[in-house]
């Protein structure tokens, strides 16, 4: 079964948030995909979602056929200063069991759709150094590696690295 057919990707809803919630969180206590230590709460996460409706900034999720969320992507602004109002950053998280098939690749086309659809100019992903997969599906995107800043993280008692890449819509 090909990722298309095994997940629907869509618009996030507040009923989705704890499957949001729970896919960050484990990223957050496992992974370097965020430097964030501590999970968050899922009024937190309330109140990010609530935000991006507000903003209009879009939120997807991978639904697999019973309905559990398996991953999701977003828009953020990338800064709140005027002169970036054109520039956002994405994110994307799979769930850790099913990494690898594809969720990734499906979740970020509609982020670019809908950030032309927003009249935005730019995406900016901000991945640790060391993950190459989320390097890799970026690049897959057109996203040009912009910038390399080393040891500018600390996660896990070490050191990391980040990686800006970059999309110009066009």
């Amino acid at each position: 079964m090909t990722a298309s057919r095994a997940f629907e990707i869509r618009h996030a809803t507040r009923a989705d948030l704890p499957g949001i919630l729970e896919i960050y969180n484990d990223a957050v206590l496992n992974t370097t995909a965020t430097y964030d230590y501590e999970p968050q709460t899922l009024e937190s996460r309330t109140a990010w979602f609530d935000d991006h409706v507000r903003t209009s900034l879009p939120v997807f999720v991978a639904v697999e056929a019973a309905g559990r969320v398996v991953g999701w992507s977003a828009l953020s602004h990338f800064h709140n200063r005027c002169g970036y109002r054109f520039t956002v950053e994405n994110s994307v998280y799979v769930t850790a069991d099913r990494r690898g098939r594809g969720i990734g690749v499906l979740l970020i086309p509609p982020l670019i759709d809908g950030a032309r659809a927003l009249g935005l100019h730019t995406i900016i992903a901000v991945i640790d150094a060391a993950n190459e997969p989320s390097l890799r599906l970026h690049a897959r995107f057109g996203f040009e590696r912009v910038g390399y800043f080393k040891e500018v993280g600390y996660k896990f008692g070490r050191w990391l690295d980040v990686v800006y890449m970059e999309l110009l819509l066009r």
